[in-house]
């Protein structure tokens, strides 16, 4: 039954991934093919839109990894840097029969960690400073472990769409307002021009109150039940619950935010990154309190 569940999950991650990378699909497509009709664009430039979203899409699914670390200012750690950090990932990596994971680094002294990419052959780990400098090498090896889980299951490819849906939301809602008021929604003449132009600011407003609530939906879409299912993953995978829960215990008692993180990018990582603020009902993340209790008992 824990090897179906297991396999389930993997096959969930994997059609949630494909349907949101249908969805920027099509998103792009109608809100580009909408703008090119306010310009008189015509065939040719229906044509370009519809290249442009393709490429848009294909691009997002691709490159979301790159996205991500650029948005959180991650660089790549060198070996001799971290050593122990290449060392204990390359041995988890075996023991979870996945090829081992890019690691990258934020300086940044709150402590917090992330796993990002398309699936387990391109996938990436990024850590801060400021968990390398708190953590002691059991707690380091269980917060590498609940992120190779992550990794393992697939969430990385879902988690890391979901973070560039919301991102593109917020930059067509950018266009559509600064096109407006630039251009008054449209260079057709006279009745088109100024239905065009009403109804471009309708649909930017209307990004611009989604984008937000977008940005919570993401929160809840990915379940806080994948939480406590990398943290299970992450004893089975280092014999140590213990290491992973007193991780946890230090997060928990960390109260400087993560400079980089947005909303977007928040569900990402292995606790809240803004240190207590947006907590609660809402957060994708399991109060610590009941994932440490959860390990503790194992």
């Amino acid at each position: 039954m824990e090897h179906k569940s297991f396999y389930s999950q993997i096959s969930e991650n994997k059609w949630k991934s494909y349907a949101l990378f249908g969805a920027v699909l099509a998103l792009v497509f109608i809100l580009g093919f909408f703008f090119a009709y306010l310009m008189d664009a015509g065939p040719l430039g229906m044509f370009a839109v519809a290249a442009f979203a393709i490429v848009y899409s294909l691009g997002g699914y691709y490159y979301s990894d790159k996205i991500v670390l650029a948005a959180t200012g991650a660089r790549p750690v060198r070996k001799e840097e971290y050593p122990h950090l290449f060392h204990t990932a390359e041995g988890l990596a075996i023991a979870a029969g996945i090829p081992a994971p890019k690691l990258y680094i934020i300086d940044d002294a709150s402590p917090n960690a992330f796993a990002t990419g398309r699936d387990p052959k391109n996938s990436v780990i990024a850590v801060t400073s400021g968990l390398v400098a708190l953590m002691d090498r059991q707690e380091i090896e269980g917060v590498l472990a609940h992120e190779m889980s992550h990794i393992q299951n697939y969430d990385i490819r879902f988690a890391t769409l979901v973070v560039v849906l919301i991102g593109m939301i917020g930059i067509m809602s950018n266009i559509f307002m600064r096109y407006f008021f630039w251009f008054g929604g449209g260079r057709g003449g006279g009745e088109r021009k100024g239905g065009g132009g009403a109804f471009i600011l309708i649909i930017g407003i209307l990004f611009m109150v989604l984008a937000p609530i977008a940005a919570q939906l993401v929160r809840l879409a990915i379940s806080r039940k994948r939480e406590f299912l990398a943290d299970a993953s992450a004893a089975k995978l280092t014999r140590n619950p213990d290491g992973l829960a007193s991780a946890l215990e230090k997060l928990g008692k960390n109260k400087q935010p993560l400079k980089s993180a947005s909303d977007s990018t928040a569900p990402l990582f292995i606790v809240n990154p803004f240190a207590g603020k947006l907590a609660g009902l809402f957060s994708t993340h399991p109060p610590i309190e009941e994932r440490v209790k959860a390990l503790r008992a194992m």
